[in-house]
């Protein structure tokens, strides 16, 4: 016997058909999501330290900038570094690059100006923890270092708060034929300041890194009123907030100036780099 056409089995195909063209529609927009923003879950794809050039490359006077600050940002909004000709100390915080010159004046750089070495990362709080009265750097250290879950891992690391001292340095520009690093920082202008609320910004990274990165911690200086800053030597802290960023992934620019090519980077020691950075 013939089925009877009903109507409402016209409007349930109609609705089927709608929902699967829903369905293809919000699957579409899933895959893009996930494939231009990472959003499959992985949250932490986005923890990337982006290096330009090596601390041995530095160590052994290659300071030609080989990538401008511009491009560097679009890698993230937090680090340090250096500039074309190792024109002073570099501070990343919150996306704006400032520049510590020799002179202790605190500057923002055209965008056009180059770096032969800096590290950045988009930075995301993993860890966080209030401390006070920390008397010396090597304290500090130890504190840090009591808060970190891995020897093995990438650390960025941000501490704002007040600090009762801080000792820090920068350089001036350097003329070819360049000096070393070491030599450059038996020259370098220390400042100090007592009793200034501001911010440091830096970074640990793990034995393995060592060539291509300073084992251990890098920090730098900035004040509140971005008037003050530099590479950190020593500090006491009053009251101040850590938030740790961990990294999961390092990415490398190869400088590709003919300094860099030619430079025999056998001769730098782990020794030397640590009295560069104290």
């Amino acid at each position: 016997m013939p089925r009877v056409h009903d109507r409402n089995d016209t409007i349930d195909k109609q609705e089927i058909n709608q929902m699967k063209k829903y369905v293809k529609v919000l699957l579409v927009c899933f895959i893009v999501c996930a494939l231009l923003t990472g959003c499959t879950g992985n949250t932490r794809a986005q923890d990337i330290l982006y290096q330009v050039s090596t601390l041995d490359a530095l160590m052994q006077g290659v300071y030609d900038g080989e990538l401008t600050l511009e491009e560097l940002l679009q890698h993230g909004d937090f680090g340090i570094g250096t500039f074309d000709a190792l024109d002073g100390e570099m501070v990343i915080l919150d996306g704006t690059v400032y520049q510590v010159l020799s002179s202790g004046e605190v500057v923002q750089p055209d965008l056009s100006v180059t770096t032969p070495f800096a590290m950045i990362t988009q930075f995301n709080t993993d860890i966080q923890s209030d401390v006070s009265s920390v008397s010396d750097y090597n304290k500090l250290q130890e504190t840090i270092g009591s808060l970190l879950p891995s020897q093995n891992e990438i650390y960025a690391i941000e501490i704002h708060g007040t600090f009762s001292y801080i000792e820090a340095r920068s350089v001036p520009s350097q003329t070819e034929p360049y000096p070393l690093l070491s030599e450059v920082t038996e020259e370098q202008t220390v400042f100090e300041y007592k009793d200034v609320t501001g911010t440091l910004v830096g970074y640990w990274c793990p034995e393995y890194l060592s060539g291509i990165n300073l084992a251990g911690y890098h920090l730098h200086f900035l004040s509140e009123d971005y008037t003050m800053g530099g590479h950190l030597l020593e500090c006491s802290i009053e009251n101040a907030a850590i938030s740790i960023n961990t990294v999961t992934q390092f990415q490398m620019l190869i400088p590709q100036n003919e300094y860099f090519l030619q430079t025999d980077f056998g001769d730098v020691t782990e020794q030397e780099k640590q009295n560069v950075e104290q």
